[in-house]
């Protein structure tokens, strides 16, 4: 067992954090740290409210309170919001307590003993209107390296520049607009200066660094480093602990990083181990490891690594996985820049594991991701609903209803399985030692899917029938396919992953289990409890979408208002991607096939079709469909048929072609294929069916072949020739997910051909 560090920025007490905290800076390492547990490691995950420093102040002059008031209000809801995110700390605390002060100011004397602060009298922005000296918050202007605007007088956003009084063009003060003066004033400095050599050799062996963290760092030690004041003319922070200092205080970058080591310190005390911290700063076998966001960099491999070696017989950062910006509509996200997504109010609407789910996919580890309602929508329903829920409870409510206990396995079905999650499990390993996090969520999900094709390939609604032994032994291999994937997507989704492993009925937590019982089959005998799905669909309230998308062209939402006839037709359609599993002659219909077709739910479902002209069996076996769900059951020759294959037919127009619709990519059964349009989820007749308008045609230059060619927008890659629904002034919207699916078929048929 090691021990594991794990550092988290600390969010500013000045707002309700945001999508972009939780995804850049506090999910990774909750991530992490799970991670680390389920390998018996021994973890410490420490942060907590920054509560100092001028965004606090400037807050608090707007609402006419002290600084105090709004960092203990912002502290109080984002604790919750983080806890209710259910992120794991070991403690979340803040700044502006007696055990922090007392660290800080340890640190402060140690380093001015040792030689590296100094007096020095510096410039500093200085408003003659509002006859005081400004904070660097207090200043906005425009930045000399980019041009970027509203830049802040510390740094800038968009190139990570940091500034001098002086530096910003065009300044001004943000209470009255002034261009404020530059003016002298005594300050403490920490002699970064002195430390260039140091940090040099430190950075020397940093290969698995982040591209953009090595890259950001070894460029600021290329120009050298410049000495940095650390404190300010302000009353709000730390006090310097220096006789006739008594109207400064301690400057915030500087008393936020020593955060990390008086977090350290309260937790120990909390839990009665006053030395437990030292095991973890102060042996150099154990790895430190500080999550933040890409602006936070230099702080955290330059100035906090300076810190420690002044100080003296600490561990420095070991990795910093500093993650780039989740942007929204087209801009970073920001509590004071506006179009924050605040966690509270989204959760809401949606379970905390939904969110976790999705941030996870779309995290900007490398390189900005955009955040988008709709896309948010299309992953938790098409991904971790269709795919990791649904192969969690088709597994578990099968084998409860049918055994009730785990039943025996054998080596051929249980040994296939564990082939495929020791693959999966060795390159998980490798991604999330590597905090590549977006890569290890996905290595879930294709296991999950593997999953799901197994079942479907053993079809055990039917071996059931006519051998419950060799069933048994299915089951038990997909049941220890689901521990597996409890245990893997635990650090992600932890609730669910609970749930799930409660229904399994192990018998011990997770974390006591080890990642590594992933390999081991399920014990036979095990009691089951009866499951209820861990994830269900999700509906965006639409007003978030209108109101936090990109607004459309108006001729757009004029076509999406005034949507009639066969599209308002369209959306009593529930149409799946689904997949043949079984299928067999109609016993009493030359030109019937019966078959089971999984639609995505816990058991497939009896369709009859009449393919046998066009189809042969083994072409219809395990082929990906569309199938028309919410249709009336009806009997077909004395059997149930609970749907539809939708399929081509142009023989209207004088062919004799009958093709299946299928998805142009291969998604995962249950995946609602409803062009982004609201679906009624009641029961249609065959009537309501045909007034749909569907028609299959070549893409040529951007144009629908029919008619002439119309008009029709897709998105890149789509196939060559589409399924599109025809209104009855021709207006056309294609046959999708909403996103990057498009229905299609296999081969040419004359352009116009019918859906049926």
């Amino acid at each position: 067992m090691s021990k594991v560090l794990v550092c988290v920025a600390w969010p500013y007490a000045n707002g309700v954090i945001h999508l972009g905290h939780m995804a850049g800076s506090i999910l990774p390492p909750d991530i992490f740290s799970r991670y680390n547990k389920l390998l018996g490691n021994e973890v410490m995950m420490v942060s907590g409210s920054d509560q100092y420093g001028t965004p606090i102040t400037v807050s608090a002059e707007k609402e006419g309170v002290t600084p105090e008031v709004i960092a203990e209000r912002y502290h109080a809801i984002n604790k919750k919001a983080i806890e209710d995110m259910e992120v794991d700390f070991s403690l979340f605390t803040k700044t502006h307590t007696e055990n922090h002060k007392e660290v800080v100011q340890d640190v402060f004397l140690r380093l001015l003993e040792n030689g590296y602060l100094y007096v020095k009298e510096s410039n500093q922005y200085y408003c003659p209107k509002c006859g005081k000296f400004l904070p660097d918050r207090y200043v906005e202007g425009t930045c000399p390296d980019c041009g970027a605007e509203n830049v802040r007088g510390d740094q800038c956003d968009s190139c990570g520049k940091t500034f001098e009084a002086g530096d910003l063009k065009n300044a001004h003060c943000i209470n009255c607009g002034t261009e404020p003066e530059v003016r002298g004033t005594e300050h403490y400095f920490l002699k970064l200066s002195a430390f260039d050599k140091q940090l040099m050799e430190y950075l020397d062996n940093k290969d698995f660094w982040r591209p953009n963290v090595k890259t950001f760092t070894t460029n600021w030690l290329k120009d050298g480093l410049n000495d940095r004041a650390i404190t300010r003319d302000m009353d709000w922070g730390i006090p310097v602990p220096v006789k006739g200092w008594e109207n400064k205080v301690i400057y915030v970058w500087f008393d936020a990083v020593i955060g990390y080591l008086s977090a350290s310190k309260e937790y120990s005390k909390i839990i009665g181990k006053p030395d437990y911290w030292k095991g973890f700063w102060q042996d150099p076998e154990v790895k430190n490891y500080y999550f933040l966001g890409k602006d936070n960099i230099p702080f955290h491999s330059i100035i906090w690594p300076a810190i420690l070696m002044g100080y003296g017989g600490m561990n420095l950062p070991y990795d910093i996985p500093a993650n780039e910006y989740l942007m929204f509509r087209g801009g970073k996200l920001s509590k004071s820049r506006g179009g924050a997504i605040d966690i509270p109010s989204v959760l809401e609407h949606f379970d905390a594991d939904v969110l976790r789910y999705y941030l996870s996919a779309v995290m900007p580890d490398t390189h900005d991701s955009e955040f988008t309602w709709t896309d948010f929508e299309t992953k938790v329903n098409n991904e971790l609903a269709s795919n990791l829920g649904n192969y969690w409870h088709r597994s578990l409510s099968f084998t409860f209803k049918n055994y009730g206990t785990v039943p025996e396995g054998n080596d051929a079905e249980t040994g296939h399985i564990i082939g495929l999650i020791d693959v999966a499990l060795k390159e998980y390993k490798e991604c999330l030692g590597a905090c590549d996090f977006k890569k290890a969520i996905k290595v879930v999900m294709n296991l999950s899917s593997e999953g799901n094709k197994y079942f479907a390939e053993k079809a055990p609604w039917a071996l059931i029938k006519t051998d419950k032994v060799a069933c048994g032994h299915v089951m038990n291999a997909t049941l220890t396919l689901t521990k597996a994937l409890a245990l893997m997507a635990w650090p992600f989704m932890p609730k669910a992953s609970e749930t799930v492993w409660d229904y399994l009925g192990v018998g011990c937590s997770m974390i006591d289990a080890g990642l590594d019982s992933a390999l081991e089959p399920m014990a036979v005998g095990v009691q089951l409890k009866e499951p209820v799905p861990v994830f269900k669909r999700i509906e965006v309230p639409k007003e978030w979408n209108e109101t936090s998308e990109k607004k459309e062209a108006p001729k757009k939402k004029e076509e999406k208002k005034e949507i009639t006839g066969p599209f308002a037709d369209f959306r009593k359609l529930d149409i799946r991607v689904a997949q043949v599993v079984w299928i067999d002659d109609h016993p009493d219909a030359d030109k019937l096939y019966q078959m089971k077709v999984d639609v995505g739910e816990d058991e497939p479902r009896s369709i009859v079709a009449g393919l046998k002209a066009f189809y042969k069996k083994e072409e219809m076996l395990n082929r990906k469909v569309l199938c028309l769900k919410n249709l009336k059951p009806r009997k077909l020759r004395g059997i149930k048929s609970e749907g539809m294959l939708l399929a081509a037919d142009d023989e209207d127009l004088g062919g004799t072609t009958v093709l299946l619709l299928k998805p142009s990519k291969d998604m995962p059964n249950g995946t609602q294929i409803n062009s982004g349009l609201e679906n009624s989820e009641s029961k249609i007749e065959y009537e309501d069916f045909v007034k749909v308008n569907l028609k299959v045609a070549t893409i040529n230059d951007g144009k629908f072949n029919i008619d002439g060619g119309k008009d029709i927008d897709l998105p890149d890659g789509s196939p060559t020739r589409v399924v599109a629904i025809v209104d009855a002034d021709g207006k056309l919207l294609p046959l999708s997910d909403g996103k990057d699916c498009i229905a299609t078929v296999d081969r040419d048929i004359m352009d116009g051909a019918n859906v049926r």
